[in-house]
């Protein structure tokens, strides 16, 4: 008779019952593998473009500016004209737009002499300072081609206060804009005698000076066409809102305004290759501001929406990066993408 297993042996010939593991245990493990992931992002430098360098004669002008900048914008218009968005995209009515229109004396005067902006201006750079909280002081820096008109003398006719620094004349027109003419190309039209004064008769270098600027002129990248740098918060985000105006989906969105300061450029050849640069104060406030703008866009170009389908094309274009404390925007729009029934494939767009 065969005997029975012992208990012993039989509690021996048993499996150990695998444990499965819990949810809990999982969610944990891929939250922290996502939050390393992220802080490795969020601190990691990405490559960046380099930026052109400043002409020889730009960079000195620029380095003669008085003060601290709240805004500062180069044109050059000759360089535009060149190019083929500006012969094939731009209508003749903003190629004929008179771009000086601030002030009604300015306006009389150059329409006397035959002065017209869009034509004879060749490069134009514009620097603006907090006065109060109502009104900027500002000085333009103008290249370019000036009739008889706008020479000194016949502008000293026309004002009795007129003040002479380093040689140079100044006529002041009225009590927030004077005018000199330092060289045969140049002209100088400012808000007071004194920003005058100050350029004609630098104490200081204002690149060593105002070092917010200068970082924020290296940030933007293309120096041929336009660029501006704007490093007061107040003028940023009157800028940023004035970007996405035509957006209310990235308009609404909170987390941009903490932006603190901004540059932009662009280069105007076969269609416009740009690139922008937002500052925030630190990096985790720049990776959630970017999520929130990839986010809004890649929403708003997709089907169904209420985005036109132009703005749909234009916003598939855009490429969004979070780079340390900065947000950075890239486009490449051609030609074709500007000519109405245009079927130009968009580029697939990249972000996060």
């Amino acid at each position: 008779m065969q005997s029975q297993p012992t208990e012993s042996s039989a509690a021996g010939n048993t499996k150990p019952v695998r444990k499965k593991p819990s949810l809990l245990a999982i969610t944990l493990i891929l939250g922290t593998i996502g939050l390393v992931t992220q802080m490795l992002w969020v601190n990691w430098p990405k490559p960046v473009t380099e930026p052109e360098p400043l002409g020889t004669e730009l960079r000195e002008v620029i380095d003669r500016l008085p003060g601290l900048s709240d805004a500062l914008i180069y044109i050059g218009l000759k360089d535009i004209r060149q190019t083929p968005f500006w012969n094939t995209v731009v209508p003749d009515s903003i190629k004929q737009v008179n771009w000086l229109q601030f002030d009604t004396t300015l306006t009389r005067v150059m329409n006397a002499s035959g002065f017209q902006p869009s034509r004879d201006i060749d490069t134009l750079l514009v620097q603006f300072q907090s006065k109060n909280s109502l009104k900027q002081n500002y000085l333009s820096v103008i290249w370019g081609n000036f009739p008889d008109g706008l020479d000194e003398q016949q502008l000293v006719r026309q004002s009795e206060r007129k003040e002479i620094f380093s040689g140079t004349t100044c006529v002041g027109l009225t009590d927030d804009l004077w005018v000199c003419r330092p060289s045969e190309r140049m002209a100088l039209v400012a808000s007071s005698a004194d920003i005058l004064e100050r350029f004609l008769e630098p104490g200081s270098s204002f690149l060593a000076r105002d070092s917010t600027t200068t970082a924020l002129i290296d940030k933007a990248i293309y120096k041929s066409h336009l660029w501006f740098t704007l490093s007061s918060t107040y003028w940023t985000i009157g800028a940023l809102q004035s970007l996405t105006s035509g957006n209310k989906d990235i308009e609404s969105l909170g987390n941009l305004n903490r932006i603190r300061q901004l540059a932009l450029s662009l280069c105007f050849d076969d269609g416009i290759i740009g690139q922008t640069e937002w500052i925030y104060k630190d990096r985790q406030t720049a990776y959630f501001a970017s999520t929130f703008l990839w986010s809004a866009i890649k929403l708003s170009s997709t089907s169904g929406t209420r985005t036109s389908d132009q703005a749909k094309e234009l916003l598939k274009r855009l490429h969004v990066m979070q780079n340390l404390n900065s947000v950075v925007v890239k486009t490449e729009l051609p030609l074709d993408i500007f000519t109405p029934g245009s079927t130009a494939a968009p580029e697939q767009q990249t972000g996060q």
